[in-house]
């Protein structure tokens, strides 16, 4: 890891390195205090779990529209701005957060939250296309994935001891770290947007190209079945740490160790992991880590105590490696240069439409079942994502144009 992220240093742009810095910074103020909020919230209104959980579908909600919204703005505005605004946006939410005291305002946050996060991942995203050459985004991509986690690794430790203090202290270096990083952006970084041909797509309306994107199979193919998987994984992020704490009895802090571990394996392994698979067909790579995906959120509810909580961690983790890094790579690879934009705010929406399908499912679950049906729940759409990957997969063969590095 060392020798890569030290050679990396000639063969990346200099503002490459500005936004593996700063997505660290930022990672590490929000880690302290996300694994917990649904714990916060359920703690300060002492709501079922369905109607806590309906939270992350409000978030869910106003990303699913403005993730629409904000690739035509990305395309045409920039990358810069449109991240600058958000990483503040959603700095001066988690600064709010700390004043909430009804289900009415965490909503209207949620939903603040919601609206402004797509923009700085669409944006990102497509300026580390812009910027760096095809044949090396499965590498840039993965060591954006490793500095985020790094962030992880350190953040829900410190985050679970903070929190058992005051979970203020969380929300306020939430708030600096978010807005740090929008700073650092505004002052050091060059806007990368590729200079628009009025004969494409993009010259339209607003919304115009999308429905270049629509018949884009490929493309689609993978939003459907990421959607899918990440339906499964949301459970785990959004609803494990409340399940855990109040049905088996750990701590914060003790949870805090399980989000932890997850970070410590992406950075410890995600670019040895990465170099070995970029070259394989990418969707065979994400059968099987959404394979690892179903195995690891079907298996916590077999599980009563810290440590099978811990591997089942691990498990849902190896899929993460495989599958995130090839998936983001994949679609950036099918976008065309004008339109990144909108690419990528499509595939935005697999992440955005499974955290409100997701945790939605997992409350209704748990308070008309039983809180190990979640997990269960759960499984079931992933082994769906599993399936559909492997029926892609087939269709496509090995051909060399779905190639990670666009060979």
């Amino acid at each position: 890891m060392l020798a890569t992220l030290k050679s990396g240093f000639n063969k990346y742009p200099s503002q490459f390195w500005l936004l593996f810095g700063g997505m660290f910074i930022s990672v590490l103020g929000m880690s302290m205090i996300w694994p917990f909020l649904m714990i916060y919230v359920k703690g300060k209104l002492g709501l079922p779990m369905t109607q806590v959980a309906s939270l992350m579908t409000v978030s869910a909600a106003a990303a699913l529209v403005f993730s629409f919204i904000s690739g035509p703005i990305i395309d045409r505005v920039g990358r810069k701005w449109t991240m600058v605004f958000s990483l503040a946006a959603n700095g001066l939410g988690f600064l709010l957060l700390n004043f909430a005291n009804s289900l009415l305002g965490f909503s209207a946050l949620m939903a603040l939250r919601g609206a402004v996060n797509p923009m700085y991942q669409i944006g990102a995203d497509a300026m580390l296309a812009d910027l760096i050459e095809p044949e090396n985004r499965a590498d840039a991509y993965a060591l954006t994935r490793l500095s985020k986690n790094a962030g992880i690794a350190i953040g829900p430790a410190i985050g679970g001891f903070l929190a058992g203090i005051s979970y203020s202290i969380t929300f306020y270096i939430a708030f600096g770290g978010l807005v740090l990083f929008a700073l650092l952006l505004a002052l050091m970084a060059s806007e990368t947007r590729p200079e628009q041909i009025d004969q494409t797509p993009s010259a339209g309306g607003p919304l115009a190209g999308y429905d270049h994107i629509f018949k884009d199979r490929p493309f689609m193919g993978l939003v459907s079945g990421f959607t899918l998987v990440q339906v499964c994984a949301t459970l785990v992020w959004v609803l494990m740490g409340v399940y855990v704490t109040e049905n088996f009895g750990l701590t914060e802090a003790q949870y805090g160790l399980i989000p932890m571990t997850n970070a410590l394996m992406v950075v410890a392994f995600q670019v040895f992991v990465t170099n070995r698979s970029k070259h394989r067909p990418p969707l065979w790579i994400m059968s099987l880590g959404a394979l690892f995906y179903t195995a690891g959120v079907t298996s916590v509810g077999l599980g009563s105590d810290f440590w099978v909580f811990w591997l089942s961690m691990v498990i849902l983790t190896l899929g993460e490696l495989l599958l995130v890094p090839t998936a983001t790579t994949f679609a950036a690879n099918l976008a065309p240069p004008d339109m990144r934009g909108r690419y990528m705010s499509l595939y935005s929406l697999s992440w955005q439409a499974a955290a409100g399908i997701g945790p939605l499912i997992g409350g209704i679950l748990n308070d008309q079942i039983s809180p190990k049906a979640i997990w269960f729940g759960g499984g079931l759409f992933g082994l769906a994502g599993v399936v559909y990957f492997v029926i892609s997969a087939v269709r496509a063969g090995s051909s060399k144009k779905l190639d990670l590095v666009g060979n």
